[in-house]
């Protein structure tokens, strides 16, 4: 065997040596808390405005790097003084942001989800006062509407209302609901157990396919359930009935233990199945 070959498979089988079993688990660890990292920021900022920050903050990162590869200096010079000193705009445009997903993120207990028992008892307390309210409101024909977060972040929504942050009673839905109060107008919305804002705006739905006989509460239902995963309950002005939007389907003229039971299936059980799910991919039907 030449010499040169000898000097490489002699480093080559030094460094083999050298390379411990826990390096390689070490990286792996390194993936995969990253990876946790970058999904739970992405969690935090869905239906946020950082959303279309994130994708102006792409656009000038695929230029910066193109204005290079074809020698484009004076484009690179003014894209570097941007990401220079744009670090520190976004820090203070958008501060109220950045609170909240720092708070957000001290409020994550659970690696894999809400499922502890006690989170599982809120929801279900949740459940029973809006199911409380609801029956109120419908036998005396108050209208409301009521967006239930999921997954899907609703806080571009909320900023349209007037913020709250507020336990959740039957009492307090009802009073916000009572008609020629200031918050009457407009969708609740409930995000982590509380209510958020309430007086809110959300997207009206645009489908042909919708009952002529259905108003704006309802379209609106719809609407924010066709762009998000929000459960949205409504109650009827005219005729008192209970109904229930998710994923674009509206399930109308709920009584109350139908009303519970579906809640109960997309709040609590839902959330149990997707934290299974993780483990065993097989999920029980909705």
């Amino acid at each position: 065997m030449p010499l040169l070959e000898q000097v490489s498979f002699l480093s080559f089988f030094s460094l083999s040596e050298n390379v411990h079993w826990y390096d390689y688990l070490n990286d792996v660890l390194d993936i995969v808390v990253v990876t946790y990292v970058i999904y739970k920021l992405m969690m935090i900022v869905r239906g946020t405005k950082a959303v279309q920050l994130i994708k102006g903050i792409s656009i000038i990162l695929v230029s910066w790097f193109l204005s290079g590869f074809f020698g484009l200096k004076t484009l690179q010079f003014l894209l570097n003084q941007i990401i220079t000193y744009g670090l520190l705009g976004i820090i203070i445009i958008f501060q109220p942001e950045l609170r909240r997903g720092l708070e957000h993120l001290g409020r994550t207990s659970n690696l894999f989800g809400r499922t502890s028992t006690s989170d599982e008892d809120k929801q279900r307390q949740m459940i029973e006062a809006i199911v409380s309210s609801a029956q109120y409101m419908s036998k005396r024909r108050i209208g409301a509407l009521i967006a239930i977060e999921r997954d899907t972040g609703l806080n571009e929504y909320v900023e349209t209302g007037i913020r709250m942050d507020s336990h959740i009673t039957s009492q307090l839905i009802i009073n916000i609901f009572i008609p020629n109060t200031p918050l009457h107008d407009g969708a609740m919305i409930i995000q982590d157990g509380k209510i958020a804002a309430a007086a809110c705006y959300l997207p009206l739905s645009e489908s042909p396919h919708i009952d002529k006989a259905l108003g704006t509460r309802h379209r609106a239902a719809i609407g924010v359930s066709e762009v998000t995963d929000s459960v949205t309950l409504t109650v009827s002005e005219e005729t008192g009935a209970v109904s229930l939007a998710i994923a674009g389907r509206l399930y109308r003229e709920l009584d109350e233990e139908a009303l519970r039971n579906k809640l109960i299936q997309e709040l609590v059980n839902e959330e149990k199945e997707t934290t299974l799910s993780f483990f065993n991919k097989k999920g029980g039907d909705k």
